[in-house]
């Protein structure tokens, strides 16, 4: 039966689809109020996360200005850190708990973090999983179940990735707020508002890994190897 007409799929992966509306809103309702914050020491992203790569002896990563709306992310391939026009030249403290957490991947970079580099080696398989899984899984469906079991073992492949993602994101989180305190850009209760921003952004991972969680588990219970039938 196919994904969307199917009505034990969406029993499956009905937590997973919650807790990412969840997250969404938690992200950008907690970014947007603390985005009308301004820091004490009127420092924007881009300087912030300058700091961090400078205290860590990092000098050839280059920060650069990217569109889109909380597009940042570092490229450990190119050694660039882009944030998004929201972070790099604002001075709120949503832009400087970003950028910092966006700094703290390059020091994971720098310092040879094993999971990072686990998920930047996932990253090319990662992306011909995401466009073909689904293919053979339909094909699987129409042709026969060779492809349907090809298509499953793709999507794991993108579900191991999400579930890497995990421990990467919140270790950044946890460098950035270490650096921000031994740095003192901000105070004690700028600190707190800007680990809120941090913690809900780290929840938008948790739901893309729970979802991709539950739909293979929903994969394996149709295949008949959780107890489903075939």
């Amino acid at each position: 039966m196919l994904l969307g007409l199917d009505p034990v799929y969406w029993l499956f992966i009905a937590p997973g689809l919650l807790l990412s509306l969840y997250a969404t809103w938690k992200t950008k309702s907690t970014f947007s109020k603390y985005s009308q914050v301004g820091s004490r020491n009127r420092m924007t992203g881009a300087q912030a996360a300058a700091l961090m790569l400078e205290r860590n002896g990092i000098r050839d990563v280059k920060i650069e200005h990217t569109g889109g709306w909380l597009s940042d992310h570092y490229d450990p391939r190119k050694k660039v850190l882009r944030l998004s026009s929201d972070v790099y030249s604002s001075q709120s403290l949503s832009a400087i708990g970003v950028a910092c957490h966006e700094a703290g991947h390059a020091m994971q970079d720098a310092q040879g973090y094993a999971m990072l580099n686990l998920r930047s080696a996932l990253v090319p398989a990662t992306n011909f999983s995401s466009i073909f899984s689904y293919i053979f899984i339909m094909v699987g469906f129409f042709l026969h179940p060779s492809f349907l079991y090809l298509g499953v073992v793709l999507f794991t492949v993108g579900v191991v990735f999400s579930l890497v993602t995990l421990p990467v994101e919140w270790d950044a989180s946890r460098r950035a707020r270490i650096a921000m305190d031994g740095a003192g850009m901000l105070s004690p209760e700028e600190s707190r508002q800007a680990n809120k921003v941090l913690n809900a952004a780290f929840l938008t991972y948790l739901a893309a890994a729970v979802t991709s969680l539950l739909t293979l588990i929903y994969f394996l219970f149709r295949l008949g190897l959780l107890g489903g039938d075939e």
